[in-house]
């Protein structure tokens, strides 16, 4: 049996990170409205599909992002640190459910709610950690890449659970903003291993985000179709 290297598996991701862009399906419904707002040629159900891909494919981005700046960037030492200090993830303020049972009890117009706080609460933060990433020195051109590629995804599936909150709720545009204000605060460049290990989090933490949003929005459609044997 033939097991590929680490070299392998990267020279495979390299050449296959472009084909996963262009057969990811689009979240908006553009070619149908003009106005991402309304979307009413759309159905509920292929919507909220399309904002379920959206979320895998940004969780299956944010994980080798993770994965590919802890080879670069983290030796084994500092992920023990980073495990012990408890750094804290930016949403963890936030009224999201956690437990199982927790989840369970929640209506869907919550579970709706959970992943748009989520989704704009990490919008800021990936936009600066682009920032901080140009920085670094030997940053690969794929991770550079990925991670601009996720911080944009994210803004178009805000707009999916957004679009979908008003068609299954029949409710107006959502108002309230969760924004990371107060939760991310960058206005002092760190020094280098502060900041290495700052981005370190950020990633960590979006990954482990983005999995809850795809756990939530898969619950819901779930609900949508077998009410009484969701976990």
């Amino acid at each position: 049996m033939h097991i590929m290297t680490v070299k392998q598996l990267g020279v495979w991701a390299i050449l296959l990170w472009p084909y996963l862009l262009t057969v990811s399906i689009p979240l908006d419904c553009r070619e149908e409205q003009s106005s991402l707002s309304r979307c009413p040629s759309i159905s509920q159900e292929k919507l909220l599909d399309r904002v379920i891909q959206h979320a895998e494919l940004i969780y299956r981005v944010s994980e080798e992002s993770c994965s590919l700046f802890e080879e670069m960037f983290v030796p084994f030492p500092l992920q023990l640190q980073r495990n012990q200090a408890g750094y804290a993830c930016i949403t963890k303020a936030l009224p999201i459910p956690s437990s199982k049972s927790e989840i369970q009890q929640i209506s869907d117009k919550w579970l709706l709610h959970s992943v748009l706080m989520l989704v704009q609460s990490w919008i800021e933060p990936l936009v600066y950690l682009q920032t901080t990433m140009d920085r670094y020195d030997g940053a690969p051109e794929m991770l550079l890449n990925k991670t601009k590629w996720v911080s944009e995804k994210l803004i178009s599936l805000e707009q999916g659970v957004v679009v979908l909150i008003k068609k299954m709720l029949d409710e107006g545009m959502m108002t309230t903003t969760y924004s990371e204000q107060g939760l991310f605060q960058y206005d002092v460049p760190p020094e280098m291993l502060e900041s290495v290990m700052r981005d370190y989090t950020i990633l960590s933490c979006f990954k482990k985000d983005a999995h809850k949003m795809e756990i939530l929005l898969k619950l819901l459609k779930c609900r949508q179709t077998d009410t009484y044997n969701c976990a």
